[in-house]
């Protein structure tokens, strides 16, 4: 922060440029109804803004955000009030100033203050975003050896993890004769708050099974889907907001115009008025997620792979690619939404349309070598299961195909080239491309071998013919035959 230069907190909200919007209340009149755990910039520049726009007609909604591991939140925004600045990424950027966050604890130097916030008979709504690791599970169930939980177990009345938080909380809230309250992942992981209801109760149940059944019977763990592009806070995104601001704000945030939340109709106490300020309410999260997953992430892994063969850096430069971009078009529109099975109500063009804006957002600097990492983990749940349903209705899949093909020459170059790929089958993938056959029918067989990644569909006859033909039309080394592969389908 430059030096001598005022700093963003509720005394200077005055002193700020009239472009610059504000919160349209007065926070002083809010009270702490939500407790967040994991507040990091993705909650701050999407739960945290739905927030701030309910609290003018429902000022009961107000945050208080602990992190449960560093100090560094809280000492950035404690001195500015909890407020700060989200910089929306268009051609010309739009600057907010968040007022939803009203404290800011740490954990493992506050654990008292976190407990009593979760005990307070105010709050009937916690929610989280601590990545799919902060879950401790193992598969779909809580890991009970995971060193944090064996701890937590230990003393579970001095927790450190999510799980032991969000129990403990609820522990209290049964002593003292309060309602539970509800507890919202917005994680995006799938049956996000099915995983979460398990894992809070299995854990409680390790120690005393009545708290346990209360759980399961009072408490509500609602599902959600939250989707937008938040690129991490650095020192260029902080000189821009204090040139933006003339104030110094230590932690702004930074994200994407596009922000979309999807959230299952299930709460024990009440909820905001979320309809009112652009959620979606909805009772098929699954579907939500679905179309998520193969609308949105696949095209993005499409152009992860296809656009790095072709050297391109960057998303908003693979849609513009002459080839690249109408293929992934193409590929969503006619190839993907038809072997989809949307929620009621869905509008695919619609959304499709604003995927494809987004993309093509130069102000989002998304770099297509991090979307191409952990291959394996993605292919299969990006890409499989639409061929899969294509196969069942005698559609073609050769365009489906060609991003799969993509997958595999990318993994063949990485390795060739001496790079070693992000993906926690590296090993095993590399092995393959090492081996260097002749015939590439028998590189891709050798892929389709590990079933961990294909599945039954490695031996479905057809997708290995269409596999075989789109690796085969795939040639990095020539602008033109990948022009053609991509017009072609």
């Amino acid at each position: 922060m430059a030096e001598g230069m005022a700093r963003l907190c509720d005394a200077t909200l005055a002193q700020l440029p009239a472009n610059v919007a504000r919160p349209a209340y007065d926070r002083a009149a809010t009270r702490i109804g939500v407790v967040h755990l994991g507040i990091g910039a993705f909650h701050r520049a999407h739960q945290a803004m739905y927030l701030d726009d309910v609290l003018a007609r429902e000022p009961q909604w107000a945050v208080s955000g602990v992190s449960l591991r560093s100090a560094e939140v809280r000492d950035a925004l404690q001195p500015q009030d909890g407020l700060y600045a989200l910089e929306l990424l268009e051609q010309t950027p739009q600057w907010r100033i968040v007022g939803a966050v009203r404290e800011v604890l740490c954990a493992p130097h506050e654990q008292a203050a976190v407990l009593g916030r979760l005990a307070d008979p105010q709050v009937r709504l916690v929610t989280l975003t601590v990545t799919e690791k902060g879950y401790c599970l193992a598969g779909d169930q809580l890991d009970l050896a995971h060193p944090d939980i064996v701890a937590d177990l230990g003393e579970p009345q001095t927790p450190a993890s999510a799980i032991g938080y969000i129990v403990a909380g609820l522990r209290l809230r049964r002593e003292r004769g309060l309602p539970a309250y509800t507890v919202l992942s917005c994680d995006n992981l799938p049956d996000n708050g099915g995983k979460l209801r398990r894992a809070c109760v299995l854990y409680a149940r390790q120690f005393d099974p009545a708290l346990a059944d209360w759980i399961d019977a009072q408490a509500r763990f609602p599902r959600s889907m939250v989707d937008s592009i938040t690129p991490a806070s650095d020192q260029a995104l902080r000189e821009r907001a204090q040139q933006a601001l003339g104030l110094a704000d230590a932690w702004p945030v930074q994200r994407e115009p596009y922000a979309q939340w999807v959230v299952e109709d299930d709460f024990a106490l009440g909820r905001p008025d979320w309809e009112r300020v652009g959620v979606t309410m909805s009772s098929d999260i699954a579907g939500y997620d679905r179309a998520k997953l193969r609308l949105l992430n696949a095209p993005h892994s499409a152009m992860a792979y296809l656009g790095t063969l072709l050297g391109l850096e960057t998303v908003a430069e693979a849609m513009r690619h002459a080839a690249l971009g109408p293929f992934v078009a193409r590929l969503m529109r006619e190839h993907i939404a038809p072997n989809v099975a949307l929620p009621t109500g869905f509008d695919a063009e619609a959304y499709i349309t604003a995927i494809l804006a987004r993309f093509a957002n130069p102000a989002v600097r998304h770099r297509l070598i991090q979307i191409a990492q952990d291959g394996s983990q993605k292919i299969p749940v990006r890409f499989l299961g639409t061929i899969a349903d294509a196969l069942a209705a005698d559609r073609s899949i050769d365009a489906l195909c060609l991003p799969v093909a993509g997958w595999l020459k990318f993994v063949q170059q990485q390795a060739q080239a001496g790079t070693s790929l992000a993906d926690p089958m590296a090993s095993q993938l590399a092995a393959i491309a090492l081996a260097r056959q002749a015939d590439p029918r028998d590189v891709v067989d050798a892929y389709l071998r590990i079933e961990s990644v294909f599945g039954p569909l490695g031996q479905d006859e057809r997708f290995a013919v269409a596999l075989q033909r789109a690796y085969a039309a795939l040639d990095p080394a020539s602008s033109e035959a990948m022009q053609s592969a991509l017009t072609e389908r």
